[in-house]
């Protein structure tokens, strides 16, 4: 593959879809905040269904989730 191979696969691969398909059982779907301490924990890594109370400073923390396109709830 030449020079100009290389840079059309290069490219190709920077524009594809960042869209990864639905969201697995593992997957995250955003995370818990506490504003106060800046404190972020994923919902993944978080037991139970309510939301965590924050380890700083024990008020419960807010879920949130990104809208973004890309798919990422971070």
């Amino acid at each position: 593959m030449g020079v100009l191979g290389t840079i059309k696969e290069t490219l190709r691969a920077s524009t594809q879809s960042a869209d990864r398909g639905d969201v697995t059982e593992n997957e995250s779907k955003g995370a818990y905040w506490c504003h106060d301490c800046d404190e972020r924990l994923r919902d993944v890594d978080v037991a139970g269904d309510g939301p965590p109370d924050c380890p700083d400073c024990g008020e419960a923390m807010e879920f949130e989730r990104s809208v973004g396109t890309t798919g990422c709830a971070c």
